[in-house]
């Protein structure tokens, strides 16, 4: 069906929900190359005054991509949860903005409706915010996981250490692990990005970070961010294997180009599972997604990139993760042109992935080629910590030497911490105490004090 709304004397006519949402969302160069942004300022507000009056419903019967042609989409349907969806069910997109910024919608009716909320229905609010809604609306949502540790408690941030290495030695990784352990990084995951796909040496990794964890007894857990059916492989192989991980998109085919479908994630699933490393929990799968992959591998079917992007969350949902991010700025200026893009989109895809009830953490980032800079990721860490979000990455000095990226650095997230009061994951914070390296309030007593591991992770590196 088609939607309308005047302006003056003009009439702006919009033939279907794809164009709408496209039309409606703040402009982004990834949808301009797709050539689906809107043409002016006016078009633009056009859109989203057209969007505010569709009612929720809408989005039970129209499909941005259709069902018969694309299995997220049927994940998204069949697994819609109509009594979670009944307190919503008479809104508006206007008025379930209304009501989502108002007292009413506390954390625990939040939680309640997440099932309820369809990626469709959490990208079409999002259009119509500004940031301080984003922000507003995200901090009462609260997703709580757990493996070896407790993340998403309010008032935390976790941190996931990011200690890769472009020749995958096990020596210059256990460095950088030292390093971010003294600086209090590592609660959300040490997880490392492979230059290597070969199962040697992605087993000699994963061993390394099992034995590391368990000699020093750090409540937290290794990650190697391998494809999900190589850690299968190595699961069947005996190899140590805490969270599973995967990268994911919005459409059947955009996952296709990555290797993957709902039933191979759901063999890693099931496979992670079946371990029960977890102490405390057993969310073992770990996701990334970002504005854009869909639009670049030639899979968007004419969606815009942001709606896809809510579109990937459902696919996480399904596997109840302890992880999730966005990693923001990753893809380049294609998608995301400069840091008021990447702003923007970082607090879209937080708040969409909180709303439906998906652990979302970012990596705030942006690669050398975009108009963006080091103060860009600082406005949306300080903006998402804000926000709620449930953890953001560590890397030395901000700049990853495998991936060739800028992202946060270890001294980063001290930063919002001192900012914002924020946490440390519980049992990880418990642990940092008993080293020595935290004292009173969390704060760290120096970074020298970690030195005492140096030794132990000379030995497991050997």
């Amino acid at each position: 069906m088609s939607y309308r709304h005047a302006i003056g004397t003009r009439a702006y006519v919009f033939e279907d929900m794809r164009t709408l949402l496209a039309k409606a969302t703040p402009i982004r160069s990834g949808d301009q190359l797709a050539g689906l942004a809107a043409e002016s300022a006016e078009e633009s507000v056009a859109a989203r005054m057209a969007l505010a009056d569709v009612p929720l419903t809408t989005f039970l019967n129209e499909m941005v991509v259709p069902y018969e042609e694309d299995e997220v989409t049927r994940l998204i349907m069949d697994s819609h949860d109509a009594a979670a969806f009944k307190p919503i069910a008479s809104q508006t997109v206007g008025s379930f903005r209304d009501w989502l910024l108002s007292e009413e919608a506390t954390t625990e009716r939040l939680a309640a409706i997440a099932p309820g909320v369809t990626p469709e229905m959490a990208a079409a609010v999002s259009k119509l915010m500004r940031n301080q809604d984003l922000i507003a609306v995200a901090r009462r949502c609260s997703v709580v996981t757990r493996f070896r540790n407790t993340i998403g408690l309010p008032g935390t941030m976790a941190v996931r250490l990011q200690p890769n290495h472009p020749a995958d030695d096990l020596r210059g990784i256990a460095a950088s692990i030292a390093d971010g352990l003294a600086y209090g990084c590592g609660d959300a995951v040490i997880g490392i990005n492979p230059v290597s796909d070969n199962m040697q040496v992605l087993a000699d990794l994963l061993k390394m970070l099992d034995e590391l964890i368990s000699r020093l007894a750090i409540p937290t857990q290794g990650c190697v961010l391998t494809h999900v059916t190589s850690s299968v492989e190595l699961i069947n192989r005996g190899v140590p294997v805490d969270l599973v991980f995967q990268s994911v998109a919005g459409t059947e085919a955009a996952n296709k180009s990555f290797g993957i479908d709902l039933a191979v994630l759901r063999e890693g699933f099931e496979a992670g599972r079946a371990l029960k490393r977890g102490t405390v929990g057993n969310n073992v799968m770990y996701f990334e997604t970002g504005q854009g992959s869909a639009l670049s591998a030639g899979a968007h079917h004419d969606v815009d990139q942001q709606t896809l992007e809510a579109r990937a969350y459902a696919v996480c949902r399904a596997f109840e993760p302890l992880l999730v991010n966005t990693v923001v700025g990753f893809i380049g200026p294609e998608y995301l042109y400069d840091g008021k893009q990447i702003v923007r989109a970082g607090l879209e895809d937080h708040f969409c992935g909180k709303l439906m009830g998906v652990p979302l953490g970012c990596d705030i980032c942006y690669t050398n080629h975009a108009e963006a800079d080091q103060d860009d990721m600082d406005t949306l860490l300080t903006l998402l910590g804000a926000a709620g979000v449930n953890y953001i990455m560590g890397i030395p000095g901000a700049d990853d030497v495998m991936l060739n990226y800028q992202s946060t650095s270890f001294h980063d997230q001290l930063y919002i911490r001192e900012v914002l009061g924020l946490k440390r994951a519980p049992e990880f914070e418990a642990w940092l105490a008993a080293q020595g390296i935290t004292g009173a309030g969390g704060r760290l007593i120096a970074p020298g004090q970690a030195l005492q591991l140096l030794g132990p992770l000379a030995e497991i590196a050997q």
